[in-house]
């Protein structure tokens, strides 16, 4: 196999790769992602396979499908869609395997003793004849019995991977199935495996309708009509609504499943009666999105209660200060606006291009910031947070960044235990927000402890300071 020129590397279709694992350089257990050194027959350098595996270990066989692309960084890899790991066929490539510390009880040492006593045949008496085990010096019975479960552990995780990625289940998810369902992941998915778009984030209807068609799953199986119900209101959402008309569901539902109304209806009923779906005042709802709606209403509510954390601001000595140090002067529909922005503890700012919210946003964030509020911006997206941070100049992130997103857990760490550290919020883009992301931003805000502050209205005229800005900083 050859390499392809650094400079056409992403644009290369998938090439096939075989080889045996030299180097174990990286491995997450809970996302299955790996870096591997891999030697590759007819190649004198090792190459850099990046994949997915629920389990690997050095001396084992892969074969891969991928693309060859040229990092930056790290230089030519060739980075894998379908990864499979096969057990090594060579003496050597066996002692490394077992050596691996893969099967637990098997370290290097012992590993060249099963090598030299059993050869390439290893795998089969452990497997088939383990009582030829206690044949070597050491080995009784319980040793025996360990080796061989925990042989057999790792032959579930093969069989599992093997089955998934049988029915065209790529590595990547086929490693987060088996990390959720553990050894029952044949026996489930085999069931129903539309279960998969409801226990695993990142797998939806369309990956689990394909492999439920590998199984030879009826299309107007009722399971896939209630998968298909949900999915069509995911569709739904995707366009901007939280709830749908039973009517215009079941139309839409049996329109992109092709199955018969009376199916579909039994469908909406039995999703219902599940929890999985929310009928309110006339409405359907995906359960997560009725909360998140719901939640959203709730945080809001909570948030407007109370004052500004930065008290109580006369605008009337704040507004023509901000003036002189921005060097604008700013229009009465302006002012209104800085001053409704000034007194509350929500507030939407809204507008076309041009009518001057990029100037009462650096104006607001000028008056708090001299007041030394905690203040944080964010955006949707890593565009909308760059332009953001370009027209304020301070420090902006896109949303799932400020709360702290942990890809591993799918989880935001940040939530109402674990609050926002800031007093005033920034927001760019919020239409661009969905409900669910929104609810969860919303339930960490506001929670903070409040340091106490002078505030401009308490002033004296004759304050000491030259400055009144100084006055914030008591």
């Amino acid at each position: 196999m050859s390499h392809p020129s650094p400079s056409h590397a992403t644009d290369t279709p998938c090439e096939r790769l075989s080889g045996s694992i030299e180097r174990l350089t990286f491995h997450s257990e809970s996302s299955g992602f790996c870096v591997l050194r891999v030697k590759v027959r007819g190649q004198r350098d090792l190459v850099t396979v990046l994949g997915s595996a629920a389990a690997v270990s050095p001396g084992e066989s892969i074969e891969a499908l991928a693309q060859w692309v040229q990092d930056a960084k790290h230089g030519l890899q060739f980075r894998a869609e379908r990864l499979q790991v096969i057990l090594p066929g060579t003496r050597e490539g066996i002692e490394k395997y077992l050596g691996s510390g893969l099967v637990r009880g098997i370290g290097p040492h012992f590993a060249r003793t099963l090598v030299n006593a059993f050869g390439e045949a290893v795998f089969e008496v452990i497997e088939q004849n383990p009582e030829r085990l206690e044949q070597l010096p050491g080995i009784g019975r319980k040793r025996r019995e360990q080796l061989s479960a925990a042989w057999a552990e790792q032959q579930v995780v093969r069989e599992i991977m093997v089955f998934l990625q049988s029915h065209g289940v790529g590595t990547a998810r086929a490693v987060r199935i088996y990390k959720t369902y553990g050894e029952a992941a044949i026996l489930t998915v085999s069931e129903n495996p539309y279960r998969l778009a409801l226990d695993i984030w990142g797998i939806g209807f369309k990956t689990a309708d394909t492999l439920a068609q590998s199984l030879g799953i009826p299309r107007d199986s009722p399971l896939r009509a209630r998968a298909g119900v949900r999915h069509a209101l995911q569709v739904w959402s995707e366009q901007g609504h939280c709830a749908s008309e039973p009517e215009a569901l079941l139309t839409q539902a049996s329109q992109l499943l092709e199955i018969p109304a009376p199916i579909i209806e039994q469908a909406i009923e039995d999703e219902v009666q599940a929890k999985h779906l929310i009928r309110d005042q006339g409405l359907l709802y995906l359960t997560p999105l009725y909360r998140a709606e719901q939640g959203c209403a709730v945080q809001l509510q909570r948030l407007l209660q109370g004052t500004p954390p930065w008290g109580q601001i006369d605008v009337s000595r704040a507004l023509p200060w901000v003036e002189i140090q921005t060097g604008l002067t700013l229009a009465p529909s302006q002012r209104a606006a800085l001053t409704t922005l000034l007194s509350s503890k929500v507030a939407v700012l809204t507008g076309g291009p041009g009518v001057g919210k990029t100037t009462l946003v650096n104006s607001l964030l000028r008056i708090l910031q001299a007041k030394q509020v905690e203040v944080q911006l964010a955006a949707p997206t890593g565009r909308a947070a760059k332009r953001l941070q370009e027209t304020t100049g301070c420090e902006a992130k896109t949303v799932h960044r400020l709360l702290e997103f942990d890809p591993s857990a799918y989880r935001f760490k940040r939530d109402a235990e674990y609050p926002l550290e800031a007093e005033l919020l920034v927001l760019d883009e919020a239409s661009m927000l969905d409900t669910v992301l929104m609810n969860q931003l919303t339930s960490c805000c506001g929670r903070c402890r409040m340091r106490p502050r002078c505030s401009w209205s308490a002033m004296s005229i004759s304050c000491p300071q030259s400055d009144p800005v100084g006055c914030w900083r008591i």
